[in-house]
């Protein structure tokens, strides 16, 4: 046929030709080799991963109709040699690009791979794939580039020296994020699950993810705060992870005493105090120090001898009923101390550890505790301070 000889029908006829040949190696590709590959990791023990693996196949197999185009458009007859060069050039940029989805497409399946292991949350990589990600991203936007110019990558990085300034300012809270998360990371300064308190930012609860540029922390009452990442190296934060690692919590609160009513236990106080079972080893072992010492210094006025208080007794009983308690850690500090009196009484500070880390927990033995240290504080002649109510202005005046 006569019109067949024709140049623009050859071009034509070669075109349809490739393109029917990429078509038919995209379709391939899809509908045969993808399909394959799901259906072999639907009988494997990676069925979990089968979605994106096959992402990442799917993203693949899209080179290879690029590939047909990029090395058969040259043989097309009258084309011209600009529009040649820039479909060369335009399908090297999309192989490029393609590849680049499908190394970062990998690389969060290795993060949620990693996520699965039982110490993820020790050592969290999230961060480091998401700088590997910007790393593939900015070399693949360079060689797209490249090859779009049809230059060569080391002519734009030779330029990029220029714009150092530039891309330090534009990166600035990344390349700052990324030095936190390292130093975050090799100090193992927080972890996913751990409960940290940052109250300059309003943060109270338990960390939740560990990115690149954040740190999200689900307070108690179910918000979310977001940290920058950085901001947890140069401002300071609590982790509370080792008082959930050590299986105890702290418990230190004080009793404020009213002061004029401590004096010395007479007769009928030292028969009262008798009466409680925790306090006989101490009465005993006290009464002959002070038996001891009176005899072996003679004092001449009854006033200069040694005599029991209520404070003290009372502040031996506290201790004996801590130690007697199976929820109070035994193989930690334990100690009943007065603190600096003052204008508020004076303060009788409980330093103790709850042998549990459940909140919940914690508060009710907290509670029971001083409970009962108030409510027994008045068989030793003692008053807890509080200032005047409306309560003690009517009792007065009914007097």
């Amino acid at each position: 046929m006569p019109w067949a000889r024709e140049p623009w029908m050859q071009t034509g006829l070669t075109l349809l030709a490739l393109a029917g040949g990429a078509c038919l190696a995209n379709w391939v590709a899809k509908r045969i080799v993808l399909k394959g590959v799901l259906r072999l990791l639907g009988r494997s023990p990676f069925e979990a991963e089968a979605q994106h693996v096959g992402a990442i196949v799917a993203r693949l197999s899209n080179i290879l109709p690029a590939l047909i185009v990029q090395s058969g458009i040259a043989a097309v007859p009258g084309l011209p040699a600009e529009l040649v060069a820039f479909v060369h050039s335009l399908s090297a940029a999309f192989i490029i690009l393609t590849l680049a989805l499908a190394v970062t497409t990998t690389l969060t399946l290795g993060n949620e791979l990693y996520q699965r292991r039982p110490d993820a949350g020790n050592r969290p990589i999230k961060g480091y794939v998401q700088v590997a990600n910007l790393l593939v991203y900015a070399a693949a936007a360079i060689l797209v580039l490249a090859a779009l110019m049809n230059q060569s990558p080391l002519l734009l990085l030779s330029g990029l020296g220029a714009m150092a300034a530039v891309l330090l300012l534009v990166f600035k809270d990344t390349i700052l994020s990324l030095v936190a998360s390292v130093q975050i990371g090799s100090n193992d300064m927080v972890r996913v699950g751990d409960w940290i308190e940052m109250p300059k930012l309003d943060a109270n609860g338990d960390v939740i993810d560990i990115a690149l540029h954040t740190v999200k922390v689900q307070n108690f009452d179910k918000t979310i705060t977001t940290i920058p990442t950085h901001r947890l190296i140069t401002e300071s934060f609590r982790n509370w992870r080792g008082m959930s690692e050590s299986g105890g919590r702290r418990i230190m609160r004080a009793l404020m005493i009213d002061q004029t009513s401590i004096g010395f236990l007479d007769d009928e106080g030292l028969a009262k105090v008798a009466r409680f079972g925790l306090l006989g080893d101490y009465l005993r072992d006290r009464q002959a120090q002070v038996r001891n010492w009176n005899e072996r210094n003679a004092p001449s006025e009854i006033l200069d001898a040694r005599r029991l208080t209520n404070i003290g007794t009372y502040r031996a009983y506290v201790l004996a009923y801590l130690k007697a308690r199976p929820d109070i850690a035994e193989d930690k500090t334990l100690l009943v101390r007065q603190l600096a009196p003052g204008e508020h009484g004076l303060p009788l500070e409980i330093y103790a550890f709850a042998a549990t880390t459940a909140w919940a927990h914690y508060e009710d033995i907290q509670a029971d505790i001083f409970d009962h240290l108030i409510a027994i504080m008045p068989e030793f002649g003692l008053r807890v301070f509080q200032h005047p109510t409306g309560a003690d202005f009517a009792f007065v005046h009914a007097a």
